[in-house]
């Protein structure tokens, strides 16, 4: 593999594709929904770029600041593995940064009404995550709460890029990830308790124990399953909705239960992964049932 290949491929991997498209894919549901089933195509080239970048900047900062962290959780990440430098995946995210601002700052500047929200929306929100990286992230609990409200803040995005107010269903949904994102999160302070005591990060995984932190992150999903059935009941979304989001609810019941039965860190890696399908699947369920 040729030195130019690697590092492409390390510039590649700390992006966290996945993770960028699915913000990406829920601003563009969010527009979607606020403008039912319609699409505007310069604030859905814009507000795309923007998620996607905003979020790569981010991944990309998390693990410059987290790199003597992975060299013991995720050895096998750009900076550890010496795909890239640390600088470069500063610069980078720097970079990134500015190419999401710069889309926000355009999208708001060719809107009327509430477009002049974008820019700020996105802005608060990439300086949350740049704090929660550089500091937020040792205080544990508090941290993995301000990641779940970095992402939710995509599908409120999508509306106000296209200048209108959430519509109440879309702060259900926005509710729905931050809750099932923030389980997610206590289920990564568990597979990374050994790194993270490098940090001093307070996880609960450390403050109380990997047990007491499975239950915790158990709370979490089955808030976000309660939240589930609101839709539903208020009639904001058609039968489409409840075949996807049924497949989403019981795949984060069941990742909470194995993640109990066994909370051992290589366990906890595979869940973490798994709930990111399951978050895609509760993507497909908003949008099928919003817009059929």
């Amino acid at each position: 593999m040729s030195q130019t290949f690697r590092k492409i491929l390390g510039f590649l991997k700390i992006l966290r594709p996945i993770n960028c498209l699915m913000m990406g894919f829920a601003v563009i549901l969010g527009e979607l929904i606020t403008l039912k089933g319609n699409l505007l195509l310069l604030p859905s080239f814009l507000g795309f770029v923007t998620a996607f970048t905003l979020t790569g900047s981010s991944m990309s900062l998390n693990d410059y600041f987290d790199r003597w962290v992975d060299a013991v959780n995720e050895p096998t990440r750009p900076i550890p593995s010496g795909l890239i430098k640390a600088w470069e995946a500063l610069l980078y995210a720097f970079i990134l940064a500015f190419v999401g601002l710069f889309s926000a700052v355009i999208l708001g500047l060719n809107l009327q009404s509430l477009g002049f929200a974008a820019p700020i929306v996105a802005g608060l929100s990439f300086l949350l995550s740049v704090y929660y990286n550089a500091k937020g992230k040792t205080y544990g609990f508090l941290g993995n709460l301000m990641v779940s409200g970095c992402v939710a803040v995509p599908f409120i995005y999508g509306a106000f890029m296209v200048g209108f107010v959430p519509p109440p269903i879309l702060l259900i949904f926005a509710s729905m990830a931050f809750l099932s994102n923030t389980g997610r999160e206590i289920i990564k302070g568990i597979a990374d308790v050994e790194g993270d005591k490098i940090r001093n990060i307070q996880t609960l995984a450390i403050k109380l124990n990997l047990k007491k932190a499975a239950y915790v992150a158990m709370v979490f999903y089955m808030l976000a399953v309660g939240f589930i059935v609101l839709p539903p009941i208020l009639g904001m979304v058609s039968f489409w909705y409840l075949p996807f989001i049924a497949v989403a609810s019981s795949g984060f019941l069941v990742t909470a239960y194995l993640t109990i039965k066994n909370v051992s860190p290589e366990n906890a890696k595979k869940m973490k992964k798994w709930s990111l399908v399951w978050m895609f699947f509760g993507l497909l369920a908003f949008m099928f049932g919003s817009l059929t």
